[in-house]
């Protein structure tokens, strides 16, 4: 094998499986918190219509995972946790969140070694975002 076949992706972005995949992510995480009973009072804090919700979380999540700054180049700085000041979001919103997350990275078929290095990620920053 050569080296490239054998190292791995120089970011998550590429890990992940670049800009589609991400968009696959993104759009099942979404599928899901629409869906799933489970996920109500998370579904509950956000518009009506999630096409808005769904190109944000994929522009961010690009550039946040180290491939194109999207969001950065349509909006600034994400400022995560001032953008998210106004819903009200406790530990069950932190855990759906999360839950619905790792379901979505599961059902994507993810590697399961990105998927714990990036639920580990998540949830530190889904923890900072608690503001009741």
């Amino acid at each position: 094998m050569s080296e490239s076949e054998t190292s791995q992706p120089s970011t998550a972005f590429e890990w992940v499986g670049g800009e589609a995949a991400v968009r696959g992510l993104v759009d099942r995480f979404y599928d899901l918190m629409d869906l799933e009973p489970g996920f109500a009072e998370l579904r509950s804090l956000h518009p009506s219509v999630l096409d808005g919700s769904r190109d944000k979380l994929h522009w961010f999540l690009c550039g946040w995972l180290g491939g194109p700054d999207h969001y950065v180049e349509r909006f600034g700085h994400p400022r995560l946790r001032a953008r998210h000041l106004p819903f009200r979001i406790g530990i069950k919103e932190r855990d759906q969140w999360m839950a619905c997350m790792m379901q979505a990275m599961s059902e994507c078929q993810l590697d399961p070694t990105l998927q714990a290095r990036l639920t580990e990620s998540f949830m530190g920053t889904a923890d900072w975002m608690r503001n009741v």
